[in-house]
């Protein structure tokens, strides 16, 4: 089965594991999810994700965090899709729950987050939210 939108699924298949309780979860590796994750591990969100070789392209294995048996993660949401791209210029970029969460976009400096976007003053495609 082809996939048409690995970053949707990597989101659903972490949100899953967090309903589930799960300790870990493993999908397949891209160079764009490393960096998603390694914004999720700086910001707090996950404990911590390696890449695992195989004979593709590789997996990538993420260790889930709990305070108090309760998920860090409140929610995911991917808000740029395939079938519909949505772009913020460097004077609308979304600020998610008053600065409590983060969103990441896809700017002419690489992906980086909400406030990191602010400082550089650069706009881009905002790939999805996190709280």
């Amino acid at each position: 089965m082809s996939v048409s939108d690995p970053i949707a699924d990597t989101l659903t298949v972490i949100r899953n594991a967090l309903h589930a309780r799960k300790e870990t979860v493993e999908f397949s590796a891209s160079k764009l999810l490393e960096r998603i994750l390694d914004i999720f591990k700086n910001d707090g969100y996950i404990e911590d994700f390696r890449l695992l070789k195989d004979d593709k392209q590789g997996l990538l294995k993420v260790y889930l965090k709990y305070e108090n048996n309760k998920p860090v993660i409140m929610g995911l949401r991917r808000i740029s899709r395939p079938g519909l791209r949505v772009y913020t210029d460097k004077m609308k970029i979304p600020r998610v729950l008053n600065g409590l969460g983060t969103a990441i976009l896809s700017t002419s400096r690489g992906v980086i987050t909400n406030r990191e976007a602010r400082k550089l003053k650069v706009g881009g495609e905002v790939i999805c939210t996190i709280w």
